[in-house]
């Protein structure tokens, strides 16, 4: 083939994506929920598809691959075509977590997506049963670490959004306790309500609901600021401990390769959406915070995704976590 040849057809395939990417969206897009159907991010994902679909004026489709901590449906992502019509809403979990949690995880998070925008963060909440002897967090912390050898804290899995976050708080306080794993998050907070267990590290969505009917204390909200929820709950930093915010935070991604003014248009459909005021409402009454708009483009992300790796990974090798 001729360089005149090789020129001509570099040329067409650049116009044919540069004309692609002004007709997006031409036809249905495809939101993969990388978890079963029913759970706090599904509820969330569909409300975002909903208000996405007006704001693109093309329906998003959801579909739940819920397998393996969200890893499976987060791989078929990866290896999709990169052409708009097959998105991700990613978090915590599947992005930073599962980068040092897995031995051979079927993709890399910082390599195999093109990254679109942060959306939300939801908090977690230290809560500790009815009747232990604590009314804040720095009479937790002394209880601890005088006690720490009888207690047990219990999370949805290990390796859980609701595992680490306590992991991260015990290794910030230097201290060793009991991990139970359970199936889920309800089993949890049914032996934190029977004080079968200590505390655990809920989701927000949840937490404030026990924390403000009383069958369970709330010590503090792991996040840099107060939540609506729970308004008279202060933060871990409020009481004194630096470093142990968590939040488990929802992104969106389109697999690598995906041309840029995809990713800017999608960008741009999320900001719109997140300025919405009935959505934010919404999303706010559940216990989620909309993330600022300096947040929001793909350069924050990409950067903030491999500031996360890079913190949950040293919790996750210091308490020597795995799920293989």
């Amino acid at each position: 083939m001729s360089k005149a040849t090789l020129a001509a057809a570099f040329v067409l395939a650049a116009f044919s994506t540069m004309a692609g990417a002004q007709e997006w969206p031409s036809r249905p897009i495809t939101l993969i929920v990388p978890f079963t159907a029913g759970g706090g991010i599904d509820g969330s994902a569909r409300l975002q598809a909903a208000t996405l679909s007006e704001v693109l004026g093309q329906t998003v489709v959801v579909e739940n691959i819920g397998a393996a901590s969200g890893t499976v449906g987060s791989a078929r992502v990866a290896k999709a075509a990169p052409d708009g019509y097959t998105l991700l809403i990613g978090n915590t979990g599947t992005h930073a977590y599962s980068q040092s949690l897995y031995k051979k995880l079927p993709y890399d998070s910082a390599k195999d997506f093109e990254p679109v925008g942060l959306v939300t963060e939801s908090p977690r909440i230290l809560l500790a049963r009815a009747d232990l002897p604590v009314n804040n967090l720095q009479e937790f912390i002394a209880y601890a670490k005088a006690n720490q050898s009888k207690m047990s804290y219990g999370s949805a899995g290990v390796g859980s959004g609701t595992h680490l976050p306590c992991a991260l708080l015990n290794m910030i306080l230097g201290v060793e306790i009991t991990h139970v794993p359970y199936r889920g998050s309800g089993a949890v907070m049914q032996d934190l309500v029977g004080k079968r267990i200590d505390y655990m590290c809920d989701t927000i969505q949840t937490g404030a609901v026990q924390a403000n009917s009383g069958t369970v204390k709330g010590i503090a909200v792991m996040s840099p600021k107060r939540v609506p929820v729970v308004p008279n709950l202060p933060t871990t930093g409020e009481q004194g401990l630096n470093g142990a915010e968590a939040t488990v935070w929802n992104a969106y991604f389109f697999p690598k390769g995906t041309p840029k003014a995809i990713v800017m248009k999608m960008n741009k459909a999320l900001g719109d959406m997140l300025a919405r005021p009935d959505f934010k409402e919404k999303s706010e009454a559940t216990g989620l915070t909309i993330v600022p708009p300096e947040q929001r483009s793909p350069e924050y992300l990409a950067k903030y995704l491999d500031e996360e790796i890079a913190r949950w990974g040293k919790v996750i090798r210091a308490g020597g976590i795995s799920v293989d």
